[in-house]
């Protein structure tokens, strides 16, 4: 294959690198398209534009394939706890037992926030939404550690920094959902291991006990895993170019949560759950969307159902299904919203319309069921996704950074007006 893309344009002949990844992804180097030819690329949402080469996180849409440092994420969800996978997305390799083993233990003892953070609730009006609150929490972990700001940190400094990160955010969003409900924060208890320290500062009670329910904490330690990285969509990409201007890692990880905030990034697994609740107090015929969902002339969408980059079946709604299952079966609740999901899910894959069109569940489906299951209000599951997706947020972050690269600047073609005189007010 050659080396290089040959371009001509407009009397001017360029030659232009080949970059081809690890797994023989091939991308055309342009970086010194402007200089040589005075013309750049307009790519609008960037479906064909590969910022960066990366070695986090490989996905292919057309397969079914996601791969974190090579691993799958069908081994990874069977076979690791959280904490294991983000070690191995932020330092590129899996822990041993002794670097596992410290890892855990500087996260267990920096899950504590300051008191004084609680003061920033009393800002905010009621029912004030947990992603803006959550946004400004993370942002604020910057007034507390000071020493963050400063673009130049030494590499044991920088990790702090980062298990300080990882430490705190189940606190934090713990402290949201009890906040919410009215309720005294619970406080982290270090003999839990992450996920059901988690889940006790989230569902306990102070005046009673909580017993931890196993299948709860591996249907989350799932969760939180198939929402750890991937690869390069809007909320990382907005983690890497704000990190690319030297800003500190909490403002980069709280940006990357307004990001994920938007309805068509992060908010997906909500919508799953507001369209079930529409079609119950529509009288809860399942069939009857399904049919409307097929009509191109009606508005109606089906949510939960397709993906952007895959064109298969979603790796992890495979994965997620059967935790799923499990919680329903276990619970043997009796929620007409989580009965109409599951007609949805048989009708749809057994319908040839959805086969063919490659529209089957995808994991915001699965994950809001589940966490309706749970006992988690709607508004909180955008939260628990930028919980699972810290970990590859900070390793997009530190990858931009080991790899120095420059401040993102985006190029645009101008189409506004051209140049003209200004007219004084009275003749306008």
């Amino acid at each position: 294959m050659s080396k290089t893309a040959h371009l001509s344009l407009q009397g001017k002949e360029i030659d232009l690198p080949l970059i081809e990844g690890s797994e023989q992804e091939v991308g055309i180097d342009i970086s010194k398209l402007r200089g040589a030819t005075g013309a750049v690329t307009v790519d609008v949402g960037f479906k064909n534009t590969g910022s960066t080469t990366s070695g986090i996180t490989y996905l292919d849409g057309e397969q079914g394939v996601l791969r974190h440092r090579g691993y799958s994420i069908e081994d990874l969800a069977e076979n690791a706890t959280f904490l294991e996978v983000a070690y191995l997305l932020i330092n590129g390799e899996l822990p041993n037992k002794a670097e596992y083993e410290d890892w855990d233990h500087q996260i267990r003892h920096h899950t504590l926030v300051n008191e004084d953070m609680e003061n920033i609730f009393k800002a905010w009006p009621t029912g004030s939404h947990p992603m803006g609150q959550l946004t400004a929490m993370i942002s604020s972990l910057s007034s507390f550690y000071p020493e963050s700001l400063n673009p130049n940190q030494s590499e044991e400094d920088q990790h702090r920094t980062i298990r300080r990160l990882i430490a705190k955010m189940p606190t934090i969003v713990a402290m949201l959902h009890k906040k919410s409900a009215g309720h005294p924060v619970i406080y982290p208890q270090n003999k839990l291991d992450y996920v059901s320290n988690f889940l006790n500062m989230t569902f306990k009670n102070i005046t009673e006990e909580y017993e931890i329910d196993p299948i709860y904490v591996e249907a989350m330690n799932k969760l939180l895993i198939l929402h750890a990285d991937h690869e390069q969509n809007c909320s990382a990409s907005t983690v890497r170019i704000v990190g690319s201007s030297h800003a500190n890692l909490y403002a980069c990880i709280s940006a990357g949560i307004a990001a994920l905030w938007g309805p068509l990034h992060g908010g997906a697994n909500q919508k799953v759950i507001e369209m079930l609740e529409a079609i119950k107090n529509d009288g809860g015929d399942a069939k009857k969307y399904i049919e409307k969902a097929k009509d191109k002339n009606d508005p109606f969408r089906l949510m939960g159902f397709g993906h952007r980059v895959y064109k298969n079946y979603d790796p992890r709604a495979l994965i997620i299904k059967k935790s799923c299952d499990e919680i329903l079966d276990k619970l043997g609740i009796d929620d007409p919203v989580l009965d109409i999901a599951k007609q949805l899910e048989e009708t749809a894959l057994a319908d040839p319309y959805f086969a063919e069109r490659k529209l089957f569940p995808n994991v915001d489906f699965y994950s809001g069921i589940i966490y309706r299951a749970m006992g988690f209000p709607v508004e909180m599951f955008t939260v628990l996704f930028a919980l699972g997706r810290l970990p590859g947020w900070i390793a997009q972050w530190k990858e931009m950074r080991d790899q120095k690269q420059p401040i993102g600047r985006p190029r645009q073609i101008y189409t506004g007006p051209t140049a003209r005189d200004w007219v004084p007010m009275e003749k306008r």
